[in-house]
């Protein structure tokens, strides 16, 4: 008798803390990241909701750019929870006002006639387990892979995702590949440390207007999605995951389109209409779930309006999207934030958001 109570005490006592483990290790909150246009380094907030935002550290850089990047600043950070749990952020090395700071000579790192706006050749790469200590590497795309992209005229806010195929890091971004030529969506994959692109980045889509440029692609995986064929919504149960990229695409106004692939890295099909409720133009989508909902926010910035804000929008389908409005408008708020520029939100546990108030807290 007494080894049978032994025997259940013991199995009792196991399942209570795996189901500990299991709360402990789940998504309950949501960290966003975000840069800012006067200080060109990272920023951070937290919500509970994925409603109600709160931004860290009193709105100040939790890092700075210009002690990551070669261009003394960083734009467009996305950030993104490896398999392993790990923490992954990459951003665009670019500093848009370089010469203002001092940090450079000239207007542009390089000749702004024959580069264009912005030129820049690096992306900054972040790792970290804690999300506070962060490792950095800033990896030029030039030097890298001169053959093709030696006159690259800029690598624009890279993203990251999880390619289960290739058992990497995925990290897909905006290139003009010359100086004059259009801004298009390429895609690479990442060492396991996180320090370089190991692959000669690949076009990851193409826009069937090619005097159109597009940027800033976003992309989730999601199970079982309906497809929707001319109009009509299909009853037929998807077999597979299926990959749903939004982007901005630079017609008049630009604006916000989505494509759906079943490949993560190919084989995106262009949808025409455009998803956001803006009049003026926007750009920097992002998306991120509910946590215990089957329903997504889709996040953009809109540069087109002073201050700066972020749109919203919400879906349960991909098919209909309902407006939410912006911050500090309805459901939608940001506390102790003004202007937030491109924006990433990834889910985290209940204990990360306790650590990263309790280490921002002023």
């Amino acid at each position: 008798m007494k080894r049978l109570l032994f025997i259940i005490t013991l199995c009792l006592t196991f399942n209570v803390q795996a189901r500990k483990t299991k709360t402990a290790d789940a998504p309950a909150a949501y960290l966003m990241v975000y840069h800012k246009d006067a200080d060109h380094s990272l920023h951070m907030a937290l919500s509970r909701d994925g409603y109600d935002w709160t931004a860290l550290n009193g709105d100040a850089p939790v890092v700075s750019g210009d002690t990551i990047a070669q261009q003394r600043g960083i734009r467009d950070p996305h950030i993104y929870r490896g398999p392993d749990g790990t923490y992954y952020i990459a951003a665009t090395d670019l500093h848009l006002f370089g010469r203002r700071m001092g940090y450079r000579n000239t207007e542009w790192e390089r000749d702004g006639q024959e580069y264009g706006w912005g030129n820049n050749r690096a992306l900054v790469l972040m790792k970290s387990k804690d999300l506070i200590h962060w490792t950095h590497t800033s990896f030029r795309i030039d030097e890298a892979f001169p053959e093709h992209f030696g006159q690259i005229g800029c690598a624009w806010a890279p993203e990251i995702i999880y390619d289960p195929e290739e058992g990497k890091l995925m990290v897909y971004f905006t290139i003009r590949a010359t100086g004059k030529g259009k801004t298009k969506l390429y895609y690479a994959y990442a060492n396991d440390k996180f320090t370089r692109l190991i692959t000669e980045p690949k076009l990851l889509f193409e826009y069937p207007d090619e005097n159109i440029q597009v940027l800033d692609a976003d992309i989730i995986p999601i199970d079982n999605l309906q497809s929707n064929t001319k109009g009509k919504t299909s009853k037929r149960k998807a077999s597979k995951r299926k990959y749903v990229m939004t982007y901005c695409a630079q017609e008049n106004p630009g604006g916000i389109k989505m494509a759906i692939s079943n490949h993560i890295n190919h084989g995106y099909v262009y949808q025409p209409q455009q998803i956001d409720s803006e009049n003026g133009a926007c750009e920097a989508p992002t998306m991120y779930k509910i946590i215990g909902e089957d329903r997504w926010l889709l996040m953009y910035d809109i540069f087109s309006i002073r201050p700066h804000n972020f749109g919203f929008m919400q879906t349960t389908d991909f098919q209909t999207f309902t407006p939410l409005g912006r911050f500090g408008e309805g459901r939608m708020q940001m506390h102790g934030c003004v202007s937030p520029k491109h924006g990433a939100v990834t889910h985290i546990t209940e204990a990360e958001a306790q650590r990263l108030e309790e280490y921002w807290k002023h």
